[in-house]
């Protein structure tokens, strides 16, 4: 059933968590780390083409003296303008001034994308439901450790809490 999705550029931002090189290297499901990177890459080039907001969310664990090697986005994925914020739990939210950048923006609809779905995905989204914002979950650019994670989430809990669309679904409306 395809899903009728037009998004506002200058109202909607991409988040995507955890695309970090130690995290996109792990065995995950249902689809490999590299395939979540590669859809995450073309959806951030589209939202930047029609000027809409890219966030990256990374982890960094509190209190760590050195982070772990690969704790740093993917190489290339950061483009100039977008915004990196960087977290020490498991959401996006908590801590790190997110809300505030996507306010100060206008952004009231965030489309997700990441890993893992049920852990970095799942927690940011929740927060940013519970703050107001509308969103929209892309199931194609999402894995999680296991496949049974990652379709509980998108089955079960993210259609209560947004829209679940593939990466062909999001589309812009005309400016």
């Amino acid at each position: 059933m395809a899903v009728s999705l037009a998004l506002d550029p200058a109202r909607s931002a991409l988040v995507l968590v955890d695309l970090m090189d130690r995290i996109v290297a792990l065995p995950l499901e249902p689809r490999k780390g590299t395939e979540v990177l590669s859809a995450a890459e073309e959806l951030a080039t589209a939202f930047r083409s029609v000027g809409a907001t890219v966030v990256l969310v990374r982890v960094e664990r509190p209190g760590a003296a050195e982070q772990p090697p690969g704790s740093g986005l993917v190489a290339g994925l950061a483009q100039e303008g977008d915004l990196e914020v960087v977290k020490r739990t498991i959401g996006g939210f908590q801590g790190t001034g997110l809300d505030d950048l996507l306010r100060d923006r206008g952004v009231n609809t965030l489309v997700f994308g990441g890993i893992a779905t049920n852990l970095g995905v799942e927690s940011t989204a929740r927060a940013a439901g519970d703050l107001g914002y509308e969103l929209v979950f892309v199931e194609d650019a999402m894995a999680a450790l296991t496949a049974a994670e990652h379709d509980a989430s998108v089955r079960l809990d993210f259609p209560r809490l947004g829209t679940v669309v593939t990466a062909a679904e999001v589309r812009f409306v005309a400016g």
